[in-house]
């Protein structure tokens, strides 16, 4: 055995441990257990997934303007609602459809097949002519990431150890700000024309001899897609979904091999108190949760969690860059500011993944919701002619609405059984992203008639609405996944 290893013997691989026995002896596991390079191949499928939820930010006004006759700079957000809308109900339908079959079928398998469409759908972007076309393209693409980012999350939660699920998500989380950083940057290097500092990018290369730099970003996002899938096949099956599936031996062999890594860093204590497990589970996930009034009251308060604070992350994440146009500053001026935000994205994760777990999930939510309040009021009262205090705005703007994101993720997953664990957050995180395209849709048209203040306060509002519901639900910080969710 390494050295400083356990003294605690481990389970042979081909031995019948009981389930709840190999699930004691995994949550007993206080450090990550699987290797580090495992962290990266998730989190390169996250950096895909966010550089595609992004890359639409600051690159859609030259996409407008070369697809859709009669689009400019000032109007091109009243065209913006439909794809994010379409995208996101490709998400609602890539999580109802595809997230069961991964609590059927097992959690890695299914990560190979979302990150397939998922780059699918960004190779057939790069490739359309018309707006109805991208738009088709956008929805094909949502369908692959909105049941990924349901199994990523999942994934992360039932191999993490219980005390640092908060911790390890938003380490995934942060190869999620490095998507958002590189696509709204590569936007702006590649969609907007050479302009000034602060009006713009002065080494931006769009112009009249290149039109086509949004075709190459998710030409990108194909290339990033097709990485995730081939380091993808390195991931093991997660032990919990094995033990549902009634194969305990597989899950002994997952687990003994966890063991194995974690005591390479640290000693392990005696295993936890056995929780009993369900093995075999002959309800469908759906039928899980909707015939189980502990889950079916968890999913209805997490609906309207999730419904209305994507209101607010996607009318930024998706949008700022034309919804800022809108409000007649030069695109060039609200890609950068768009962009600068992007460093309060990296930021929050990295405070998400130092300090996330200090405090109950659901705590986190009304400080996101006074951030992104602040942040926004800052870009509005800016004007037009203040980039420092509208960068400083976008900054903690964006530190703001991501911080209300891993937070959400590991909650969300910690209130559904394993059984059913895919599903439940493909229910919430799924049906809730229909919200954020009902928001654009509704927010971009009325902004001549809103304003600057009252558009962010509304955009703002919405999160706060989302903290305060969250506070009636369960608290999970610290405790082991079968605790929480029988």
């Amino acid at each position: 055995m390494a050295s400083g290893g356990s003294s605690i013997p481990l389970s042979g691989a081909g031995s019948r441990s009981s389930a709840a026995a190999i699930i004691a002896r995994q949550d007993r596991i206080p450090v990550w257990s699987l290797p580090y390079l495992y962290i990266g191949i998730i989190g390169v499928g996250f950096l895909f997934t966010f550089f595609d939820i992004f890359d639409i930010n600051v690159s859609f006004i030259q996409t407008c303007t070369q697809i859709i006759n009669g689009c400019t700079p000032l109007n091109a957000a009243n065209y913006l609602g439909l794809p994010v809308l379409l995208n996101l109900v490709g998400y609602v339908i890539g999580t109802l459809v595809l997230s069961p079959l991964a609590d059927r079928f097992g959690r890695r398998d299914m990560l190979l097949v979302t990150m397939l469409l998922t780059g699918i759908g960004s190779l057939y972007t790069a490739l359309v002519g018309d707006y109805t076309n991208f738009v088709i393209a956008r929805t094909i693409t949502g369908i692959g990431i909105g049941a990924d980012l349901a199994l990523v999350n999942t994934y992360i939660n039932e191999v993490a150890p219980h005390t640092g699920r908060a911790r390890y998500t938003s380490m995934v989380f942060i190869m999620s700000s490095l998507g958002a950083f590189f696509g709204i940057w590569l936007g702006l290097f590649l969609t907007t024309p050479p302009t000034p500092f602060p009006d713009g990018l002065p080494f931006a290369i769009a112009g009249p001899g290149f039109t086509y730099g949004w075709k190459v970003m998710y030409a990108i996002g194909a290339l990033l897609a097709l990485i995730g899938i081939l380091l993808r096949v390195q991931l093991p099956e997660s032990p919990r979904w094995l033990i549902t599936r009634g194969r305990i031996d597989e899950a002994d062999r997952v687990v003994t091999e966890m063991e194995r890594h974690a005591t390479r860093r640290t000693t392990l204590p005696p295993p936890a108190a056995e929780i009993p497990v369900q093995v075999e589970s002959e309800k469908m996930s759906y039928a899980e949760i909707f015939s189980n009034g502990l889950y079916l009251r968890r999913t209805i308060l997490l609906l309207f969690v999730w419904l209305i604070g994507y209101i607010t992350v996607y009318a930024i994440a998706a949008g700022l860059t034309s919804l800022l146009a809108g409000l007649k500053y030069p695109p060039p001026e609200a890609g950068l500011i768009a962009a600068i935000g992007t460093l309060g994205f990296i930021l929050c994760a990295i405070v998400a993944y130092a300090i996330g777990e200090n405090m109950e999930r659901k705590y986190w939510l009304p400080i996101s919701a006074v951030l992104t309040l602040i942040g926004g009021i800052m870009i509005a009262l800016s004007g037009t002619g203040n980039f420092a205090i509208a960068a400083i705005g976008s900054i903690i703007l964006f530190f703001g609405f991501n911080l209300w994101v891993p937070m959400s993720y590991t909650w969300s997953t910690e209130n559904y059984p394993t059984r059913a664990r895919a599903t439940g957050f493909a229910l919430v995180d799924g049906i809730g992203h229909v919200g954020g395209g009902i928001g654009i849709l509704v927010i971009a048209p009325l902004i001549p008639v809103l304003g600057t203040l009252t558009t962010f306060l509304i955009i703002g509002g919405c999160l706060v609405v989302s903290a305060i519901i969250a506070q009636f639900g369960v608290a999970t910080r610290n405790k082991r996944l079968d605790e929480v969710s029988p």
